[in-house]
């Protein structure tokens, strides 16, 4: 029994250092049936910590916040996305997502870029403010090239 207990426990400590650790990643593909927009993708597993919780309001506060209008004319959509659900399983793969992840799809002239902000929603994604007004900027920045 005790054996099971730590064999378990050290499955889990595994399992929440590779879910939630993702080094960035920046890749670009052709598309062909999407308007030039800008998907933010917020991509988590059922079993979600503080922090993983923390990313996905702060992330909808800025968006809804900074880029309302945006958000009304489908310029910017935003996703919330359970890897664990077997309907979710293609995406998740797509974007290597297999906990929880942040990224910007931006779509642009029939090419979409991959934008992986997952070490910065976990570095900043407890701070409101400074989450807020970094996001806030990397999207800005997206938004001028579309």
């Amino acid at each position: 029994m005790k054996n099971s207990i730590i064999k378990t426990t050290l499955f889990l400590i595994t399992l929440i250092l590779f879910s939630c650790n993702k080094k960035t990643v920046k890749n670009t593909i052709t598309v062909t049936d999407k308007p030039n927009r800008i998907e933010v993708i917020d991509f988590y597993g059922t079993h979600r910590c503080t922090t993983c919780n923390d990313i996905e309001a702060n992330t909808k506060y800025t968006l809804e916040t900074y880029f309302s209008d945006e958000l009304k004319s489908g310029k910017i959509t935003f996703q919330t996305i359970n890897v664990d659900k077997k309907e979710n399983e293609q995406i998740a793969i797509e974007f290597q997502a297999a906990g929880t992840a942040l990224f910007l799809n931006v779509i642009n002239n029939k090419k979409a870029t991959k934008i992986e902000l997952t070490d910065f929603a976990f570095k900043k994604g407890s701070k409101k403010e400074v989450f807020s007004n970094e996001l806030k900027q990397k999207i800005q920045e997206q938004l001028e090239k579309i």
